[in-house]
């Protein structure tokens, strides 16, 4: 185990990788069903409230703390770039709204599969922060991070493809666009957090 024996700070980060987890789930049932309705925005703006509180209270709590579980400067971006995934997935949901896009394509679909797994990898990751013993894990997961993020990469580059191929209106071209670039750079942010993580272990083994 990290020696100080301050604990709050895992489960804010516990709290907050399960708030990803939720909000996740919620917007691949959005995206499934094409509802994006003034409530459901709402209701993932609930989500993403939630998270900036959580990160509110980790600043806060750094601020107040002596002794801390590993280095102040990983513990401030570890809270800001899970802050990060959560802004993401909110402004996925707000500009399917605001696009007044009722039928998402198979590779929004797809993607947002892709971010609902990486996130549930992601919470396994953080977990691991609590105990080293759980270290080759905790990489097994990272490296399904890695490979998650990777299918983004590829499930991104085909829908643009498929969208300049058949996509004849130019709005609508502007607008799926955009929506993939965001949901392909919301498994960037999962994995820059899965690298910080490492990063931390590595550091502290």
């Amino acid at each position: 185990m990290f020696l100080p024996k301050e604990d709050k700070f895992f489960n804010l980060f516990d709290k907050q990788a399960e708030n990803l987890v939720r909000a996740a789930e919620y917007y691949r049932k959005l995206v499934d069903e094409g509802n994006f309705s003034p409530e459901n925005v709402r209701k993932m703006h609930e989500f993403e409230h939630y998270g900036d509180e959580l990160t509110h209270t980790t600043i806060n709590l750094l601020n107040e703390t002596f002794i801390t579980p590993f280095d102040r400067e990983d513990i401030l971006a570890l809270a800001n770039r899970m802050d990060d995934i959560m802004d993401n997935i909110y402004l996925l949901t707000n500009r399917f709204s605001l696009y007044k896009i009722s039928k998402p394509t198979l590779y929004s679909k797809k993607m947002a599969v892709t971010i609902e797994q990486t996130t549930k990898a992601l919470r396994h990751t953080l977990a691991a922060l609590r105990n080293k013993k759980h270290m080759k894990e905790t990489q097994e997961y990272c490296v399904e991070i890695n490979r998650l993020e990777n299918e983004g990469d590829v499930l991104r580059d085909e829908a643009i493809s498929d969208l300049f191929t058949n996509e004849k209106d130019p709005i609508m071209v502007i607008k799926q666009k955009e929506l993939y670039e965001i949901a392909e750079t919301t498994t960037d942010f999962c994995e820059h957090v899965a690298n910080l993580v490492e990063s931390i272990l590595v550091k502290n083994n």
